[in-house]
């Protein structure tokens, strides 16, 4: 276990809960989605009081799934989109119980390397390939998890000095980088959106010349008649 606690929540007793306990780790990173990550992060704890138990795999694989959706729905709801999350959160647990036996700290504590926990991590419900680079990355750099290779398995989070996610942040100061890391990539993404959907101007179209008519190389030669008006001559 790492020395010091989390900093991700910004309460110290919900850091603590996910410094000690993996599987609320693993619950507030599937909940880092479309949500302020200091509320996504406090949920756990969160959970815990409302639940008035510790966090069980087996237990919330097994919950009444609609016991468990209105325990995430009771205001303040514990995410933007409660109902899906609680269903994505019971999905995890079962796949925790099913291939860790019940024990979350089994996802990494057994990997035989970083690739083969990051194939793992990718496979639960709720982490796509970004959020489980992400993960381990955190893990990596704060969770003291030793498998070889785990900075290369979750580049570029993985990375020394950046403050590029969650991975990175230890501190008030460190938090306030991420931020402006994720405001300038967004910023970014926007403008190449708005770039790519800016049509290109066209060259404006060539008047038509009256019918009859050319310029240039192919002018029409004038009629004898139309001629003769032009220089005063006249015609028989």
């Amino acid at each position: 276990m790492p020395s010091k606690s989390l900093y991700l929540s910004g309460d110290p007793k919900a850091d603590a809960l996910l410094t000690k306990d993996p599987l609320a780790l693993l619950v507030g990173m599937v909940l880092d989605q479309q949500i302020p990550l200091e509320w996504a992060f406090k949920g756990p704890y969160e959970l815990v009081d409302r639940l008035g138990a510790p966090l069980d795999a087996a237990a919330l694989a097994a919950m009444d799934p609609e016991a468990l959706v209105e325990a995430f729905s009771r205001r303040p709801a514990l995410h933007r989109y409660p109902g899906s999350m609680a269903g994505r959160v019971q999905a995890l647990c079962q796949v925790v119980v099913d291939d860790y036996r019940g024990d979350a700290a089994r996802i990494w504590k057994t990997a035989a390397d970083g690739q083969e926990l990051l194939s793992r991590v990718k496979k639960l419900p709720g982490f796509g390939d970004q959020k489980a680079r992400i993960f381990v990355a955190l893990l990596g750099k704060q969770l003291g998890v030793t498998s070889s290779d785990w900075a290369t398995a979750s580049s570029p989070f993985g990375e020394a000095g950046s403050y590029m996610s969650v991975a990175d942040i230890v501190d008030a100061d460190s938090l306030t980088k991420v931020r402006q890391y994720k405001q300038a990539m967004k910023a970014a993404k926007k403008a190449a959106a708005v770039t790519s959907t800016v049509p290109a101007k066209k060259a404006p179209a060539k008047k038509a010349a009256p019918a009859g008519r050319k310029t240039g190389a192919g002018k029409k030669a004038p009629s004898p008649k139309t001629a003769a008006k032009k220089t005063g001559a006249r015609t028989r």
